[in-house]
């Protein structure tokens, strides 16, 4: 019987190839998306199609961390960063504006929390410490830390009989640059004209080409070689 995993589903690139590596795993994938307060909501609208596509089940939980502001991608008061498509992204040490306060730190506990009742010790996210991050919780440290903390805080963890029934947050694509990430999505049959990547999409879930996640995803798939499914407005 295949083992329950807990999939962070954003309605994004990266959140749609993580799934599609849990499934190719084996495991038997729940998604789970969050309503958080984010002015790109058609991603939610992504992952609901993503998650029928796949056949899994599916929940959408409304956790307004957004309401606290701090972050572009949730503060309308906060302008979104653009730049002309071709342009590189910057390559600063400074975090972005586009970072979500704690984001992945409350999506992951929430993740534990359902694992536990399902009776998993799984969880996936998609995570890339590779292609223009800067976000502290898109880190190796973070996880391996938040994984120690999830062993510690829970019961599942700690009546573990041995390394084999340790939670684990399993990141398959964290080393990876972007172009791979939709290679490996593409062999796993992943529909990337489903996704939404853009900071702030329309209502329609066409992108604005100009934020740094449009033009990340439009340099990944030049460097893969494959056709671009993206709708831009």
């Amino acid at each position: 019987m295949a083992r329950p995993a807990v999939v962070l589903l954003s309605g994004g690139l990266d959140s749609a190839t993580v799934l599609a590596c849990a499934q190719g795993a084996g495991f038997d994938a729940y998604a789970l998306s969050f309503d958080y307060g984010q002015r790109h909501s058609a991603e939610l609208d992504a992952a609901r199609r993503i998650a029928a596509g796949a056949g899994v089940t599916h929940r959408v939980v409304r956790l307004d961390i957004g309401q606290f502001g701090g972050s572009a991608l949730t503060d309308t008061d906060i302008d979104v960063p653009e730049a002309p498509p071709d342009a590189d992204v910057a390559d600063t040490d400074e975090i972005p504006v586009t970072y979500v306060p704690a984001r992945n730190t409350v999506f992951l506990s929430t993740a534990l929390a359902w694992a536990e009742v399902l009776g998993g010790t799984d969880i996936f996210i998609g995570v890339n410490a590779v292609d223009y991050s800067g976000y502290p919780d898109c880190r190796p440290e973070f996880i391996a830390a938040f994984e120690t903390m999830a062993n510690l805080a829970t019961r599942a963890g700690v009546e573990a009989q041995g390394a084999a029934e340790r939670l684990r947050i399993h990141t398959p694509l964290i080393d990876l640059a972007k172009a791979d990430i939709i290679r490996l999505g593409l062999g796993l049959g992943v529909d990337y004209a489903e996704t939404v990547s853009c900071y702030q999409a329309d209502s329609a879930g066409r992108a604005c080409g100009l934020c740094d996640s449009c033009r990340i995803r439009a340099a990944g798939f030049a460097a893969a070689g494959v056709p671009d499914p993206t709708r831009y407005a």
